[in-house]
C-alpha cells in the first residue's frame, strides 16, 4: 500500500484461529506496496462459531476478498455462492473473492495450481502422463491429488498413516477426476515402502507433517537409494526448507523441490485474483523467506 490507508483503500485478509504464525500478511502488503496498490492485507482470527458472521462481513464491507486457513477451509464452502472446479473437488477453499465488491462470494483453492507453479519453476516439470506417488491424505495432500489429475498425470499411489482416509481420497480422484488411483500400505515398525512404487514414480510427493521443524530429523521410511535422477521429490513443508526427506532425495539424484514455492505461488494467485494485476514475484520471495526466517 504506498500512499497510506485512506477511504479508497480495498482491504483483504486471512481468516483463520489462530493466527499468529501467518506469513501472508508480510507477503500481500509487501506486494500491494511493489505494485503500487491502495490495497491492505490484515489477519483476522476468527474462531469457528464465528465462521459465518465474517463471511457475511465480507459481503457487509466489501473487502476485495480473503485467504481462508485451518480450520475454515471445508467449513466455508456452504457459505459461499460459487466454487471453482478446483475447490468443488478439493473440497476446501483457501481463497474467496468478493470481485468489484459485488458481494457475490467465489471460493477458489489455489493451493494445486502454486504446487504446479513451483514444479514447474523449480525443476521444469511437466504432469501430464506421469506417475505419482503421493505420501500422505490431508488437505493439502488433496490439494495436491486434485490438480494433478486435472493436468493430466497417468496415475496417483498414495499412502497415508490412516488407511481408511487413504481409501477415501484414492476413490474420490476415481470418481471426480477418471484418474486411475490405488493405495499402498503405510509402512510398520522397521519397514519401508514398497520400492517398485518409488522407482517407478516421475513424482514423489511428501505431503504430511513429517520433518517439519521442530521435529526435523523425522522422515518417511522409504528406500532413500531407489531415487534416481530424472525424478522430482518434493516436500510440501517449507521449515526447514530442506527437509531431511529431501536431502536423501538428492543425495540419490533426484530433483528436490521445497515447499516455499508452494506457498509463494499460491499466494501469487491470490494476489492475482483479488487485483486483476500480475504478482511481483520477487518481492513476495523476499518477503516470504524474511518472515519465515524471524
Amino acid at each position: 500500500m504506498a500512499s497510506g490507508i485512506s477511504g479508497r483503500t480495498r482491504v483483504c485478509g486471512i481468516f483463520g484461529y489462530p493466527l499468529e504464525h501467518t506469513f501472508s500478511p508480510a507477503m500481500h502488503n509487501a506486494a500491494f506496496e511493489a505494485a503500487g496498490l491502495d490495497f491492505v492485507y490484515l489477519p483476522f482470527p476468527v474462531a469457528p462459531d464465528g465462521l459465518e458472521q465474517a463471511v457475511a462481513a465480507v459481503r457487509a464491507l466489501g473487502l476485495a476478498g480473503v485467504n481462508v486457513t485451518i480450520p475454515h477451509k471445508e467449513a466455508v464452502l456452504p457459505l459461499l455462492d460459487q466454487l471453482s472446479e478446483e475447490a468443488r473437488l478439493i473440497g476446501a477453499v483457501n481463497t474467496i473473492v468478493n470481485r468489484n465488491c459485488s458481494g457475490r462470494l467465489r471460493g477458489e483453492n489455489t493451493d494445486g495450481r502454486g504446487f504446479l507453479r513451483s514444479l514447474k519453476t523449480a525443476a521444469g516439470f511437466e504432469p501430464a502422463g506421469k506417475t505419482v506417488l503421493l505420501l500422505g491424505a490431508g488437505g493439502a495432500a488433496r490439494a495436491v491429488a486434485v490438480q494433478l489429475a486435472l493436468a493430466g498425470v497417468r496415475k496417483i499411489t498414495l499412502t497415508n498413516r490412516s488407511q481408511v482416509r487413504a481409501a477415501e481420497m484414492a476413490a474420490d480422484l476415481r470418481t471426480g477426476t477418471g484418474i486411475p488411483a490405488e493405495v499402498l500400505s503405510w509402512p510398520g515398525p522397521e519397514e519401508l515402502l514398497p520400492g517398485e512404487a518409488l522407482r517407478s514414480a516421475d513424482l514423489v510427493v511428501q505431503a504430511t507433517s513429517l520433518g517439519m521443524y521442530p521435529g526435523c530429523a523425522q522422515t518417511i521410511p522409504l528406500p532413500y537409494n531407489l531415487f534416481r535422477p530424472g525424478q522430482v521429490a518434493c516436500d510440501l513443508v517449507y521449515n526447514p526448507a530442506r527437509t531431511e526427506f529431501l536431502k536423501r532425495a538428492g543425495q540419490a539424484g533426484a530433483a528436490a523441490v521445497g515447499g516455499t514455492g508452494m506457498l509463494l505461488y499460491q499466494g501469487a494467485l491470490a494476489f492475482e485474483l483479488w487485483t486483476g494485476r500480475d504478482a511481483p514475484l520477487e518481492t513476495m520471495e523476499r518477503a516470504l523467506l524474511k518472515a519465515i526466517l524471524k
